[in-house]
């Protein structure tokens, strides 16, 4: 058997190679800033709109990585419905939804709230918030800490078990959960705790803990969300560092193991959480310069009197992203999003060309595709 990171005599004393480091936080700060300042170039409504996106964002992939998959439009509708937003597609919230929406902006829109037991416990009754707890299984209790049963992360075969992870015992959790309370407290006033640092701290100490029955790696990554909205209150509403981890969740959950079964030294783990937050703030950076693009070009085009049609078919183009897109639109393409005929889209294709909208690009017949000229 391994021995568990918690099993070290000087527990919970982490370090980590200064120099090794450097050069990531240095690139994750420059890009905090680089993203701020380009969020201020857009409108306050773009940066309202996009500050929902990230929060739905980040709610949605934290619950994918552990393989639960959440109703968009009802965590959007709640998420709206909280921020005081009439969003274009609102609906019903459900239960689920709303407890996940209470979640995520008590992480990330209260940095000053004291993060404390109650708190914590608090943000895991409103995980499991739409749970028939009749429902759930025996050993999960919510809004409290682990039963008795050892705590293990495992895969393979029933005879022949592999275990990931071990949770340190459930005797003597509460005196390790208030040591991590008042080191999170502590280390926010500490000038010599690089910020992000503090963060990917956090984020490991809590999830190796794993003080829940079930939820502790969305609680730990609304606790990492609200470590950063400590470090950078107007950065965090605009990047989603769930999404990042998911998009490499094989090797979150490599990272992560490798760590717990090491030292104390957590130079590897910070490495990984810091390219992955560097990751987050460049995707949003990439969305932002095409909120920004998109208003250029309607600005260019504010005379051009295209039709309803063409205009939704020019937003498609600009926001990027589009499924059979990323050539170009073609005839048929355009009238099945417009709704109109092939004769029509031909001909509203030849005018958005005309307009400087659109440039045609090399080939012929069916084959001839557009794209947004810039």
């Amino acid at each position: 058997m391994p021995q568990w990171i918690w099993q070290k005599s000087n527990w919970p004393m982490f370090s980590w190679r200064d120099a090794d480091l450097q050069p990531l936080l240095r690139q994750c700060h420059r890009a905090q800033g680089q993203l701020l300042g380009m969020a201020g170039a857009i409108s306050h409504d773009a940066q309202t709109t996009d500050a929902l996106d990230t929060l739905l964002s980040n709610v949605i992939t934290s619950s994918a990585i552990e393989g639960e998959r959440l109703d968009v439009g009802s965590v959007r509708s709640s998420l709206a419905r909280r921020l005081g937003l009439v969003d274009e597609v609102m609906g019903r919230a459900s239960r689920r939804s709303e407890g996940m929406a209470e979640l995520m902006l008590d992480a990330t829109r209260h940095p000053d709230a004291a993060l404390d037991m109650e708190r914590l416990l608090r943000w895991h009754r409103w995980l499991f918030a739409a749970h028939d707890e009749s429902l759930l299984p025996l050993r999960i209790q919510v809004g409290a800490l682990r039963g008795d049963e050892p705590m293990q992360v495992v895969s393979g075969r029933i005879d022949r078990p592999v275990v990931h992870f071990q949770a340190p015992p459930r005797d003597g959790l509460e005196v390790q959960l208030d040591a991590f309370l008042a080191w999170f407290k502590a280390s926010e006033k500490n000038a010599a705790l690089d910020p992000l640092l503090r963060a990917g701290i956090a984020h490991f100490w809590f999830v190796t803990l794993h003080p829940f029955d079930d939820g502790n790696g969305r609680i730990t990554r609304a606790l990492t969300d609200l470590a950063l909205a400590q470090a950078q209150p107007q950065a965090i509403r605009f990047h989603a560092m769930s999404a990042s981890i998911l998009a490499d969740r094989q090797g979150y959950y490599r990272v992560l193991e490798a760590s717990q079964k090491d030292g104390l030294d957590i130079t590897m783990w910070l490495q990984w959480f810091l390219r992955t937050l560097l990751d987050s703030l460049q995707q949003a950076q990439q969305r932002i310069e095409r909120v920004l693009m998109k208003a250029r070009f309607w600005q260019s085009h504010r005379k051009d009197d295209l039709s309803s049609e063409q205009a939704k078919v020019i937003n498609r183009l600009l926001d990027g992203g589009e499924k059979g897109f990323e050539a170009g639109i073609s005839a048929s393409q355009y009238a099945a999003v417009a709704k109109v005929s092939k004769a029509t889209a031909t001909r509203h294709l030849a005018d958005l060309v005309e307009k400087g909208c659109l440039m045609r690009l090399p080939g012929g017949g069916r084959s001839t595709r557009y794209v947004v000229q810039h």
